[in-house]
């Protein structure tokens, strides 16, 4: 199978299967990141990583890993941080595209991401909704849902983008400024869920009980907090068909049909961001918009 080099990293067998069901090597995997470098890279450098590392493939064993490890390509960084229970530990960074080829390298199927950057890891600067939804329901549930949040959202005077997840859900994401700590965006982001819940207790649902899930969506408010991860625009996902998590604009929403409508191989067609100005926005968790969320 012999071996590469891409962007400094030392790519080994670069020729076995990751996705046997659509024939997708290693080598593909990082042609498909060296496709999208600039797209994902904003999304996933200057974090704290989680990885779902897949070492023989999506249909193999797969494991999470959110700590450095031994033996981990160079091209990988670390950061220590306090963890929750007060320990420490060195938690993995990345800070351009040889960390996501590394990641290949080692068998990374899906790259997580914190929601805060480690510049300061104590205050959010994205907060995720995910929407996941009853096995009974169908994706068209799912979109109403995504809507009826960003309209909620719309009235508190923040912008929200969705991002379709490769499996059967979408997150709405909200990018802000990090002027709250974890506790405040937490109660913010469960504070907007029960009042969804609130108003229409027959679609919606915050407790994560898989019996009070029954025939609902389950609006995951808890993505926001301290330690929590939730999956990185544009990465690829350790399932059937090698989807990937998927930025589209409202818009595009209403036409889709799925939430693993995109793959490694349609994702690379897209060439415009449809989260232009995701970036640029300035909006922040004011002490009134919260209030005004119940939070």
């Amino acid at each position: 199978m012999g071996e590469d080099t891409v962007e400094g990293v030392r790519l080994t067998h670069p020729d076995k299967v990751l996705y046997p069901d659509m024939g997708l090597t290693k080598r593909d995997l990082v042609d498909y990141y060296c496709a999208v470098e600039k797209l994902i890279l904003p999304h996933v450098t200057g974090r704290l990583l989680s990885l779902v590392r897949c070492p023989e493939g999506s249909a193999m064993r797969c494991f999470f890993q959110k700590h450095a490890g031994e033996g981990f390509p160079e091209a990988f960084k670390s950061l220590e941080i306090v963890e929750n229970n007060g320990g420490r530990a060195e938690y993995l960074t990345i800070d351009g595209l040889d960390g996501l080829i590394a990641g290949v390298q080692v068998g990374t199927l899906e790259f997580h991401v914190w929601g805060s950057e480690i510049a300061d890891i104590e205050r959010p600067t994205r907060l995720v909704f995910d929407l996941d939804p009853d096995p009974g329901l169908g994706f068209a549930a799912v979109k109403k849902g995504a809507i009826t949040l960003r309209d909620f959202l719309d009235e508190l005077g923040l912008k929200s983008f969705p991002m379709l997840t490769g499996g059967k859900g979408v997150h709405v994401v909200v990018p802000i400024h990090p002027t709250v700590e974890w506790p405040a965006a937490k109660a913010f982001c469960r504070a907007v869920a029960a009042a969804m819940e609130e108003a229409e207790p027959d679609k919606y649902v915050v407790a994560m009980a898989k019996a009070k899930r029954k025939g609902r969506i389950f609006i995951d408010y808890l993505r926001n907090d301290r330690g929590s991860t939730a999956i990185a625009p544009y990465s690829t996902r350790a399932r059937p068909g090698a989807p990937v998590a998927a930025p589209i604009t409202w818009d595009e929403l209403a036409r889709t049909k799925s939430a693993a409508a995109y793959d490694v191989k349609s994702m690379t067609r897209r060439k415009a961001d449809p989260w232009k100005g995701y970036f640029k926005l300035k909006q922040s968790l004011t002490p009134a918009l919260r209030k005004a969320a119940g939070a």
